[in-house]
């Protein structure tokens, strides 16, 4: 079980700025998505919305880990500066 989500993360990590976001809001959008149809009952798998919020969950768990980086970053650079 724990190979199959590290391969998940893996390949979020993989991924651009750019192409996280993309696959943030479509993620979101498939999550209303299913919203709506498990409302409806027209949802047939409905282990399927945990899925998506954990997809969701990797990708900002990854733009979070970017972010403290670049942080990070800059605040090694002014250390060293000074």
């Amino acid at each position: 079980m724990a190979r199959k989500d590290k391969r998940k993360i893996e390949e979020v990590r993989a991924l651009s700025d750019q192409d996280l976001a993309k696959e943030l809001e479509e993620a979101h959008r498939q999550l209303f998505t299913l919203r709506l149809q498990l409302s409806t009952r027209q949802l047939s798998n409905t282990a399927e919305p945990s899925k998506v919020k954990r997809k969701i969950s990797r990708i900002k768990t990854v733009q979070q880990e970017r972010e403290l980086a670049a942080l990070y970053q800059a605040i090694s650079a002014k250390t060293e500066e000074a």
